[in-house]
């Protein structure tokens, strides 16, 4: 049975494991020689949607100023990772997009990702692994207002 001390831990015990992914792919990525990018820009360019991305709700999803989003943004701009095009909904918005440029970074990131969610496996059992990302994928309906299944 589950203590009330242990249940309060699950926040923490999350934020461990995906710091700890995030980390790896990061490194993965410098390892690969691609070393104009910073893990902070990389959490922003992560967010981006496949159509493109306002600004301000990059601020709001990576909860950071929209001061912050925005110089993360033109750093990523002028390293050719993204790039700002009209919003087609809103004649005066902007939409930040991904480059080509950045699906270099976006490969070797997911590779090493596939290589820590194996290892996990090997530690934990595939079938224990994938009920985790199950449970997590259907909390992810009420606790990110970004998503869209």
């Amino acid at each position: 049975m589950t203590t009330p001390r242990q249940r309060h831990e699950l926040g923490v015990l999350l934020f461990v494991a995906n710091r700890a992914l995030e980390q790896r792919a990061f490194d993965a990525v410098a390892a690969a020689g691609i070393t104009d990018i910073t893990l902070a820009q990389a959490r922003i360019a992560a967010r981006i949607a496949p159509d493109g991305s306002r600004v301000s709700d990059l601020a709001e999803q990576a909860r950071v100023t929209k001061q912050s989003a925005a110089s993360l943004v033109e750093q990523l701009e002028r390293a050719g990772y993204v790039e700002r095009v009209p919003d087609p909904t809103d004649g005066r918005a902007r939409l930040v997009r991904l480059t080509a440029r950045l699906q270099r970074v976006a490969e070797v990131a997911d590779a090493e990702v596939e290589d820590v969610l194996s290892e996990w496996a090997d530690r934990v059992g595939e079938d224990r692994l994938e009920q985790l990302h199950e449970i997590l994928r259907d909390l992810r309906e009420v606790t990110d207002p970004w998503w869209h299944a």
